[in-house]
This record gives C-alpha cells, structure tokens and sequence, in this order.
C-alpha cells in the first residue's frame, strides 16, 4: 500500500530556503530596482506636432472658442518639475526647514501594538508565510499568484 504525498509539500522540499539576511538583501535589491525604474525622462519631449493634427480648442464645426482663456505654461516649467527624484526632494526639503521637522527628522515611537502580517497579493491579513521567501499570503490563489510571479522571481 502507497501512502499519498502532497504535491505543494513534496515542491516545497526541492525548493531554496532564504535566510532572514537573504530576505532583507532581496528586498532591498528590489526597492533599490523600483526606486531606478521610477526615474525617466518624459518619452514625449521631443515630438513635433504635425499641422494636420486636430487643435484640441477648435469644436466640432471649426470654430475656436475665444472666451476660454487658457494658462500657457513653458516646456521647461515641466521639465524641471517631472524631473524631481526622492532623494531631490529631500534635500529641498531640508533647504526649506533646517529646524523644523521634516521628512529626516520626524520619528514616531515604536508602536504598542503587534506587527501585523498581510498579505503580498492581495493586502488581507495573512496567516501564512512562504517557506522559501517569508512573504505571506491569505488563500491559496494568492499562493499560487505568488509563486508563479513573486516568488525568488526577480533575483540574481
């Protein structure tokens, strides 16, 4: 007589484990890829509008509409305010209030409360955790959603 074997049980034996340090350098890989693929120029900057474009103030019947007035803003106003990453940012922000709280200096106390686990899918709160990565998860389609798109995916 055979005895059954769970097929996640007997995957989960082949798979590799993270170390809490291996979890905290994959993490920190990942925020480190969000926070460069988050930056780029504006892909429309350089096109050129052609003469047979339609003019977004001209209505149906070819007329303008010339009681409307419209604020007319630079190029390079835009520029320079799309153009702002975080660590920009923060440096401003220091210029602004060198005594005052802000984004470095405020801390709020550890909280009272336990931590709470939730869910990397979906964002409910989540009993279970991941055995090779440590990231939790509520059901099992949001195992399965994670094993097959978050799961040790994008690491070297």
């Amino acid at each position: 007589m055979t005895t059954r074997e769970s097929g996640r049980l007997k995957d989960a034996s082949a798979r590799r484990i993270l170390d809490d340090s291996a979890r905290r350098r994959r993490a920190r890989k990942a925020l480190e890829a969000l926070e460069q693929d988050n930056f780029h120029d504006d892909p429309h900057a350089n096109l050129v509008m052609s003469k047979k474009a339609p003019k977004f103030e001209e209505s149906l019947d070819g007329t303008r509409h010339k009681d409307r007035k419209r604020k007319t803003r630079s190029t390079e106003y835009f520029k320079q305010r799309f153009r702002k990453n975080f660590p920009i940012l923060l440096e401003e922000e220091q210029a602004l209030y060198p005594e005052g709280p802000n984004y470095l200096t405020v801390q709020a106390p550890p909280s009272k409360l336990p931590e709470r686990h939730l869910c990397a899918v979906c964002g409910f709160p989540a009993p279970y955790t991941c055995i090779p990565c440590g990231a939790r998860y509520c059901s099992t389609k949001c195992l399965s959603t994670h094993e097959d798109t978050r799961c040790l995916k994008w690491t070297a």
